[in-house]
């Protein structure tokens, strides 16, 4: 998912419009930072136990994690996105795909060392998330929750994209954030208020709290960009006709500017643990 996707309240229509696409999703969709996953699990110290990912998606993050070795329970609510999934990861016996959501798991008992969610924690019902983190991990377990977001470079491309997205009502795209809005720090998001520390440290029962920030730049030529918004939910939410007039005025302005698009790529990750057990 993307900051355009990032709603303040939860929308479960949105949040189940990807599996439409899942191929697609699984194509366009940026990954993570190369040297998040080994941050997170040197963070975790597993020890060889058990991970637990939320919201997996087609795998953009699971992959990362299971070629370090890691052993990974993955839930995933669309049976689309989950189907991908587990053809993504069909190398990795050590990965298992659950289909259903968060919400709905139980551990049945079962004590895990590590939950994360790659861009879907604000998917999740935020009367429950931190409870239901909190049962699944043992003490000292950890938890880590990262997004992707990204700005524009150039400010004239960024101006016209943005036009074409007033005339279809569209206020929340990949491209409507400039990389100069973005603060210096973690989860400073040019007013998108999503970064969940606030909320960990009022719960009270996690401990070690951490934030690190990954930075690259991506070019995207038109045709992956468009692939990009084609799988953002803001674009599937909008009837065919429609979206397909805004995909193709929007591949007219980058063709404009020179057939592309630059981004400033950020990864942006949350850590904490469990107070040990007194």
């Amino acid at each position: 998912m993307t900051m355009a996707e990032q709603e303040p309240e939860l929308d479960m229509t949105r949040s189940q419009v990807f599996g439409e696409v899942a191929e697609l999703y699984d194509a366009a969709r940026p990954g993570y930072a190369d040297a998040l996953a080994g941050d997170v699990l040197a963070y975790a110290a597993l020890d060889g136990r058990t991970a637990v990912e939320i919201g997996a998606g087609t795998g953009k993050a699971t992959r990362s994690f299971a070629a370090l070795g890691t052993p990974l329970l993955c839930i995933e609510p669309d049976l689309r996105m989950a189907e991908v999934l587990r053809r993504n990861t069909a190398g990795f016996p050590q990965v298992r795909v659950r289909a259903g959501r968060f919400e709905d798991w139980q551990p049945d008992g079962r004590r895990f060392g590590l939950v994360y969610a790659a861009t879907s924690w604000h998917w999740v019902d935020p009367e429950r998330r931190w409870d239901l983190v909190h049962d699944a991990l043992a003490p000292g377990g950890a938890v880590a929750l990262f997004w992707n977001p990204h700005g524009t470079l150039d400010p004239r491309l960024q101006a016209a994209l943005v036009e074409v997205d007033r005339r279809y009502g569209l206020d929340r795209t990949p491209h409507g954030v400039s990389a100069s809005d973005y603060g210096e720090t973690p989860g400073d998001w040019a007013g998108v208020r999503e970064w969940p520390e606030e909320e960990c440290r009022r719960d009270g029962r996690f401990t070690d709290l951490r934030a690190v920030r990954y930075r690259q730049e991506q070019y995207y030529d038109t045709e992956r960009y468009l692939g990009l918004l084609a799988s953002v939910s803001g674009y599937r939410v909008l009837p065919a006709e429609r979206r397909e007039r805004i995909l193709a005025e929007t591949a007219e302005v980058l063709d404009a500017h020179g057939g592309g698009i630059a981004m400033d790529h950020l990864t942006d990750l949350f850590l904490a643990r469990v107070r040990p057990a007194r």
